[in-house]
């Protein structure tokens, strides 16, 4: 794209393609020519989605195997064994370790063999597999933990060794219940009843997570992969600085903005940290953020990504699967949370600045609005075709296909978006390497549900947890969030959401909390693992960018985003912001826990218009929280209304003051 952001300079990052790597001439070889075999099984695996979501999905094993098995394969050769990545070279003249790497080497082979094998007998004849449902033969239990096994084996290479002690131990616990006591106590499962479960019916490797996996997510993030490839990346931050800049606090807030456009086309908080962080950090701290600050804020903005509609984490598209509802539904229900959120942020940024007297950015400095809408407006529109199409009723498949196509064609208007072959086909790669760790952990994921299933454990589990919370809801949405930031520490957000679905959700639904509002609650406390000490990737990222502490910018990230924090007891409490109820509730709660997060921030920054003492710090804070409460909640006889009503006055005791005194000030002088 044209270079409209005047002395502001912005680098575009592009996206490390195994196509454009292996067509370098000091690429042949050995090395370059297993790169070229995993592009090639990259961007087949794209265009056979493509196809299967233009003209019909295959039968149900073949399709699904299908996309894991080339998934298994291209774990197995983008994160080889002894080498750091695919680009390191095999065989290094002269160096030492060449024969542990050809160890490696040799033992990838043999998983890829192995992987293949599977795929081939699953295929060999579908029909009388399917037959076999319920009572599997000897070849069934050796292939079926062959696939466990090397589905547990990637799953160690792209997500970590967390998810598979995790794995491991429901799959342990499975055959041998009997050794176990208390809730985890049972009968065992023998081996035929649990590779049927696992590996001939649709419930373990081959489940819902997998079944989302291979249906929509890959799609949208291929989506993704050619929006960020046409230039959105620059477009987008352009397009929050010509709309921010300006304002107090400009740099921050458009790093906010940013991340949040970004955040629709991309799952990845520490993507969106690396893609818009290494322009927005050193600009904030350039015009006087603390780099701590700076750090923390784009973190919260980048890791609310993957909470913004319309394309989200990957967990939403599974909610959609396990609540029956259409992808839609869930989009609409995650807008007033993510609004919330970012306001909190943006509250953040706008007060930091105002207390340190942050420069605004001269007007001469920023893009045109006009000239960057100009030069992407339809990189914005492929987006809204997207939207358009799922209201319209089109699947999230069909829709994520027709926006592909769409988008595709409207790179062509603008001579710094459109795409060569090369990029588009490196566009297509990316996406689906992007999918690796999503579609392993997802088949991961699968042999947890599916060992829950079949054991028991999980009706056993939901009723411990209740159990343990004595019916007291506050109690269990802790010890549910607890729970999500732990996994949250060792697996990724998709992983934490199913696992926490499949354990503790059913314990919050039987208690009597909204179904959606459950799932988004354990999707939000995935998602908060990203800025929550003392694992927070994101954090840790943006840190790197700005050169400070990691720990301090991840403490730092957590008050900032603290509206992650309490926005989802809120919306269970009160699922009228998920629009679940009357319109004139949710417009109502919505304005109400807007104030709220505002005196939050005021408390937490310690700060309107000047200096806040402790006496009105409280206040705002307590007011907030008083504000966010449900409206038909009656806690000690009192209405949430008339809570709300006392929140508002509070808020309002601290904050007209210094507001007339402001314009009494401008007035005289």
């Amino acid at each position: 794209m044209s270079d409209t952001t005047g002395k502001l300079q912005y680098e575009e990052r592009r996206e490390y393609s195994l196509l454009e790597d292996c067509l370098r001439v000091d690429r042949l070889g050995l090395t370059g020519a297993v790169t070229l075999c995993a592009s090639i099984l990259a961007i087949a695996l794209a265009l056979y989605h493509l196809f299967v979501a233009g003209f019909g999905t295959p039968e149900t094993l073949s399709f699904r195997s299908t996309h894991l098995s080339t998934m298994l394969i291209l774990a197995a050769l983008v994160r080889p064994l002894f080498r750091s990545g695919i680009s390191e070279p095999v065989i290094v003249a002269g160096a030492p370790g060449n024969a542990k790497r050809a160890v490696g080497f040799a033992v990838d082979l043999v998983l890829i063999a192995l992987v293949i094998v599977v795929q081939t007998y699953l295929l060999w004849d579908v029909d009388e597999l399917q037959a076999r449902e319920g009572s599997p033969d000897e070849s069934d239990l050796w292939v079926g933990w062959l696939m466990i096994l090397l589905v547990l084996e990637m799953t160690r290479r792209v997500v970590g060794w967390t998810m598979v002690f995790i794995t491991g131990f429901f799959i342990i616990q499975t055959l041998n219940a009997d050794y176990f006591f208390g809730m985890l106590y049972g009968p065992p499962v023998s081996n035929e009843m649990f590779i049927d479960n696992q590996f001939l019916q649709p419930v373990g490797v081959f489940g819902i997570p997998l079944l989302v996996a291979s249906t929509y997510i890959v799609l949208f993030i291929i989506f993704g992969g050619i929006l960020i490839r046409s230039g959105a990346g620059r477009f987008f931050i352009d397009l929050a600085i010509s709309l921010t800049g300006h304002r107090l606090g400009g740099p921050a807030k458009a790093a906010v903005v940013a991340s949040a456009f970004l955040g629709t086309v991309s799952g990845s908080a520490t993507a969106n940290v690396v893609t818009t962080g290494s322009f927005t950090i050193p600009m904030m701290k350039r015009l006087g953020y603390r780099p701590k600050f700076a750090a923390a804020v784009e973190a919260c903005a980048s890791s609310g990504g993957q909470i913004t509609p319309p394309i989200m984490g990957a967990a939403a598209f599974i909610i959609a699967e396990f609540l029956r509802v259409n992808y839609l539904v869930v989009i609409v229900s995650a807008i007033v949370p993510t609004f919330l959120y970012f306001s909190t942020v943006y509250f953040m940024v706008h007060l930091e600045a105002d207390k340190h007297g942050i420069e605004r950015i001269p007007r001469d400095e920023l893009p045109r609005f006009t000239d960057v809408m100009k030069d992407g407006w339809h990189l914005l529109l492929s987006l809204v075709v997207l939207v358009l199409l799922l209201v319209w009723g089109f699947t999230a498949t069909h829709s994520a296909f027709w926006s592909i196509l769409i988008l595709t064609a409207l790179t062509f208007v603008n001579p710094h978006t459109r795409m060569s072959p090369v990029d588009l086909l490196s566009a297509m790669e990316s996406g689906v390497r992007s999918t690796i760790p999503v579609s392993v952990a997802c088949a991961c994921a699968g042999i947890i549900i599916g060992s829950i299933f079949v054991s028991g454990l999980g009706l056993k589990f939901t009723n411990s947890v209740i159990d343990l919370s004595h019916g007291y809801l506050f109690v269990l949405l802790v010890l549910t969030a607890i729970a999500a930031i732990l996994l949250g520490m060792g697996i990724t957000t998709t992983a934490v959401y199913i696992t926490v679905a499949a354990l503790i959700v059913p314990a919050l639904i039987n208690v009597g909390v909204n179904p959606m509002a459950a799932h988004m609650f354990a999707f939000y406390y995935g998602v908060v693992s990203t800025i929550t000490p003392p694992v927070a990737l994101a954090s840790f990222a943006a840190a790197a960018i700005a050169g400070t502490p990691p720990m301090a910018t991840a403490v730092e990230s957590a008050r900032i985003g603290i509206a992650k924090y309490l926005v989802p007891f809120v919306f269970v409490y009160n699922p009228s912001l998920l629009f679940e109820g009357p319109l004139w509730l949710t417009a109502y709660s919505t304005v109400t826990a807007f104030a709220g997060v505002w005196a939050l921030s005021l408390s937490l920054e310690a700060w309107h218009r000047g200096p806040l003492a402790t006496g009105p710090r409280i206040a705002t804070g307590v007011g907030g929280v008083l504000a966010m409460f449900p409206p038909m909640l009656f806690p000690f006889g009192v209405s949430g209304f008339v809570l709300d009503a006392v929140g508002l006055a509070l808020i309002a005791a601290v904050v007209l003051p210094g507001r007339i005194r402001s314009i009494a000030g401008k007035e005289t002088n």
